[in-house]
């Protein structure tokens, strides 16, 4: 090769180097400078910058989507634009996890659309609404024997193996009366939630740690505020057992009766919607 036409290879090959070096220089100082924008956003106002973002939408099949109508009343609140991003998210969520049946169950595409989407609705607020700790969804038909405390449950989350088990028929029960605050997939999906948050450095993760610790802080200071609650009623004693708990049966009585929750109790109210950056369906 003549020394010239070397040099001139060489020069190009440095050029290309060079300009890939400097792509990727640009996208690694334009990705850190988002993130500082954005925490100064999220410790400003207590939410992500943006929430949702898809380059393309997953669709349900026309049987999922029909039980999602008319079994899953969340859903039929939302607007048309929503009810797009939910579905996308339920369809996502649906593939990522691992559905079982226990004790001869078969698992039907019942169970699988309204307990998915009672994750989907609880991380609708979310950037990241996969919950990773959950891998795989356990259902037995009833109450199901624990080795956890050798006792029977209605639902646990067991994050060492990330799976979260629930009985068919008390879930069931769960969306039967829609305003008792006993709501057993909720209830669940929260303290998965709430694990995934103390795990992940998320965005949202951050929003929802923070927020209780805020929380917490709030209900120890506020003596008057704890008294109240005890004395209302409005919260059931379940709720009192520990922080994570009442965390738990505190979003059961958000999503179920928000309306009541507001107007009785709106300091704590204005921080579980904030925590679940919780801005539709009239909430």
């Amino acid at each position: 090769m003549p020394t010239n036409l070397y040099f001139t290879s060489l020069n190009l090959t440095n050029q290309i180097i060079l300009g890939v070096f400097l792509v990727i220089m640009a996208f690694i100082i334009l990705r850190y400078s988002f993130k500082m924008f954005e925490m100064g956003y999220v410790m400003t106002y207590k939410k992500p910058l943006y929430n949702h973002f898809y380059i393309t939408l997953k669709k349900l099949d026309n049987h999922q989507k029909d039980i999602l109508k008319k079994q899953f009343s969340f859903y039929n609140k939302l607007t048309e634009k929503e009810k797009k991003f939910f579905e996308h998210r339920l369809a996502s969520f649906i593939k990522d996890k691992d559905f079982i049946g226990r004790e001869g169950l078969n698992v039907t595409d019942e169970m699988i659309v309204l307990i998915s989407a009672t994750a989907v609705m609880l991380t609708f607020g979310f950037r990241d609404f996969y919950i990773g700790l959950i891998s795989k969804i356990v259902i037995y038909p009833k109450k199901f024997f624990s080795n956890s405390n050798n006792t029977y449950h209605k639902g646990e989350f067991n994050p060492r193996l990330g799976a979260l088990v629930l009985s068919w028929e008390d879930f069931k029960q769960g969306f039967a009366i829609e305003n008792d605050n006993l709501n057993l997939g909720i209830h669940e999906i929260t303290h998965a939630i709430h694990l995934n948050s103390m795990k992940e450095r998320d965005v949202s993760s951050t929003i929802f740690s923070d927020s209780f610790k805020e929380l917490s802080l709030l209900l120890s200071t506020n003596h008057n505020l704890k008294d109240n609650l005890l004395a209302s009623h409005y919260f059931r004693n379940y709720a009192f057992t520990n922080q994570f708990e009442f965390l738990a049966v505190a979003i059961e009585n958000f999503i179920e009766t928000p309306k009541d929750f507001k107007a009785q109790f709106p300091e704590v109210y204005n921080k579980i919607k904030q925590m679940l950056n919780f801005n539709t369906a009239g909430y």
